[in-house]
């Protein structure tokens, strides 16, 4: 019932987020439709020779096989060249006892906010501007529904390229279907180079609201599923007993209709 509680509150969150969302993505659609060329150290595609990996998992067990998937993605790369930052307890957890490299440990809550959200994404920019990193990665699980969690790799640095950013769960846009007039100041480059960012952040909240729908729902199943187990176990116990209470009964009857015969 607790986990109910908390998943309705994750998915509110991200429902109540997703106005500002398509939003954000209409005006960078209207933006890149409208310049040539668009250049940004954001966008800097490199030779990976090291990358950073941002893993999202859950702070406490109990929620199933969720946080096993999201470290078998994990384990995939090379040790060597990968280094890790990590939203949760069980995946700095992970990492510690895997001894791969970690440079950054984030909480967050059961409501995640976009200042989370944004501490993170400002660490894994800072990264990848100074060229301490080649690349960056998220690893975490995206809500299907109550029952279906998918652990995913998704590409967070470098920016794709410009004419496709999009943000999860937003769907996209035809630039040519968008009759509102946008008038840009002082213009589509400068205003860009400002959305990147945003998107950024926007991007990993929505990562992060995801992965606590992910987590409770997985959570809620679980508890149903152990204690539909423990009431199965029950009965089956509470047969096993009666069976035997059955046949001491009447093996003590047989043996008083005995002695009455002798």
């Amino acid at each position: 019932m607790v986990a109910a509680s908390k998943m309705r509150k994750a998915q509110l969150a991200a429902t109540a987020s997703m106005p500002f969302a398509r939003l954000l993505y209409r005006i960078q659609v209207s933006a890149t439709s409208r310049m040539r060329e668009f250049n940004d150290p954001l966008l800097t595609v490199r030779p990976v020779r090291k990358r950073a990996v941002i893993l999202v998992a859950a702070d406490k067990g109990l929620c199933g096989a969720l946080n096993t998937n999201v470290f078998r993605l994990a384990s995939q790369f090379d040790q060597a060249s990968t280094v890790y930052i990590t939203a949760g307890r069980k995946a700095a957890q992970f990492v510690a006892r895997t001894q791969r490299q970690l440079i950054a440990e984030f909480p967050y809550g059961d409501s995640p906010t976009f200042a989370e959200a944004r501490a993170i994404a400002g660490f894994a920019r800072d990264l990848f501007v100074k060229q301490e990193v080649d690349e960056v990665k998220i690893i975490a699980t995206r809500f299907v529904n109550t029952l279906t969690q998918e652990p995913v790799t998704l590409e967070y640095l470098p920016v794709g390229e410009i004419k496709g950013l999009r943000i999860p769960g937003v769907e996209s846009l035809d630039p040519q279907s968008d009759h509102d007039e946008i008038e840009f100041e002082p213009g589509p480059e400068e205003v860009l180079g400002y959305l990147i960012g945003i998107y950024l952040n926007v991007y990993l909240y929505y990562v992060l609201l995801h992965a606590k729908a992910s987590e409770q729902s997985a959570r809620m199943v679980s508890m149903k599923n152990a204690t539909d187990s423990a009431g199965d176990l029950i009965k089956a116990l509470k047969l096993e007993y009666n069976k035997l209470r059955q046949g001491n009964i009447t093996k003590e009857l047989l043996e008083i209709a005995g002695g009455q015969a002798e």
